[in-house]
């Protein structure tokens, strides 16, 4: 083949195999529901609990941090307030030595497992810490006693504390300039046992209720130590006759802790998915922890104001196949069926969402099969269909 029709046969194939690939690429972008399949319902967990934005740290003494590579940092140590979102105050102390505390920084309330507290298995101890010590224990002469330290001030008793915390979590090499807080820090670290989880200041559980239309799906339990949380479901449930119903089948509008929530989805409604949010005052536990969702320094909390909260759930419809019922013990239950079949509170994992096994997004999977199957039949054809003057000389030409 002459140099030039080489040139042009390899310049062809170099822009089929692009097109090829960007038709495939656009077809999986365009293909309906491709995002939505991967990101569907019940693939994260609704909101739990408080949110807020750091303050700043406001109560607080000195540090001394010593690296493995023997250089010396002072920093300070203590108490930081957050500003909880619809009202409320937070008191906490950063989780561990690294990172920043940015102020005006939103932190959301997060479970142990999705903290840097998660797999620590001194958390536990921390929480011990934050219950017998400041601002838990105003009493700061008895705090020093118990310690046996000098006398303490509200900034010493903050430094010793965070000084233990930061042991606990990161194992560093940490002293409080303050004799006192010093001594404290070695109090606490030493007394400290280890307890539970604390739990969300506002929660439902499980997260997600699946079943077939024409069925009441749930239950759903509150978890709060508010004495009262609204009830309201979403556009969407209200849209389709979706109702959010206690146990006695009547709507609900308020609830409190232990109260069993369904949703009903009328006979012939579409598939598709609704949820419920419930808020109320409470104070968040001591111990919770909230994270910013990126490099910034997680905070525990050490105390709280009655502060605003919020939890949501979700409803799934279509039912589970038979496989998945089996699998996961997960029914939905129908209109009117004795209350032995509803799973309880306590057979629904907190931290895990209900299988929702077949859904809305089992079609869209479907039909972006066939379309990719179809489409790679064409990318083959393409890249292997080639003009009769790539592949021989033209008539007349020499022969290489």
């Amino acid at each position: 083949m002459p140099a030039g029709a080489a040139g042009a046969a390899g310049s062809a194939g170099a822009r089929r195999r692009p097109l090829a690939v960007a038709l495939l690429a656009a077809a999986l972008a365009a293909a309906p529901g491709a995002a939505s399949a991967s990101e569907g319902p019940g693939r994260s967990r609704p909101p739990e609990g408080a949110s807020a934005v750091l303050d700043g740290l406001k109560t607080y003494g000195q540090a001394v941090l010593r690296g493995t590579d023997g250089a010396v940092r002072h920093i300070p140590a203590g108490l930081y307030e957050m500003r909880v979102d619809g009202g409320g105050m937070l008191q906490t102390y950063g989780v561990g030595v690294a990172g920043f505390a940015q102020p005006e920084e939103r932190y959301t309330e997060t479970p142990w497992s999705g903290s840097p507290l998660g797999g620590n298995g001194e958390a536990g101890r921390i929480r011990w810490v934050l219950e017998h010590s400041y601002p838990q224990l105003n009493d700061l002469a008895g705090l020093a006693k118990a310690a046996g330290a000098p006398a303490l001030t509200a900034e010493s008793a903050a430094a010793g504390t965070q000084v233990a915390i930061w042991r606990l979590t990161d194992g560093v090499n940490v002293e409080a300039a303050d004799p006192a807080a010093e001594k404290l820090a070695d109090y606490l670290q030493r007394a400290s046992r280890r307890l539970p989880e604390p739990p969300a200041s506002l929660s439902l559980q499980p997260a997600e209720a699946s079943g077939p239309a024409g069925s009441r799906l749930g239950p759903v339990t509150v978890r709060t130590r508010a004495q009262s949380v609204t009830v309201a479901p979403d556009a969407a449930a209200e849209r389709m006759g979706v109702r959010v119903l206690g146990e006695d089948g009547q709507p609900v509008t308020t609830a409190g802790n232990g109260t069993r929530l369904y949703f009903e989805v009328p006979a012939g409604t579409p598939d598709g998915t609704a949820s419920v949010t419930v808020q109320g005052a409470t104070r968040v536990p001591v111990g919770r922890v909230f994270t910013s969702g990126g490099p910034s320094q997680a905070q525990i909390v050490a105390g709280s104001s009655d502060s605003a909260a919020v939890a949501g759930a979700a409803a799934v419809w279509p039912a589970p196949t038979p496989r998945d019922l089996a699998a996961q013990g997960a029914p939905g239950t129908a209109i009117g069926a004795p209350a032995a079949m509803t799973p309880t509170a306590e057979e629904q994992p907190e931290d895990h969402l209900a299988a929702s096994g077949s859904s809305a997004a089992t079609p869209v999977i479907a039909s972006l099969a066939v379309g990719l199957v179809v489409l790679g039949g064409m990318v083959v054809l393409l890249l292997r269909k080639r003009p009769l003057d790539e592949d021989e000389p033209p008539a007349g030409a020499d022969a290489p």
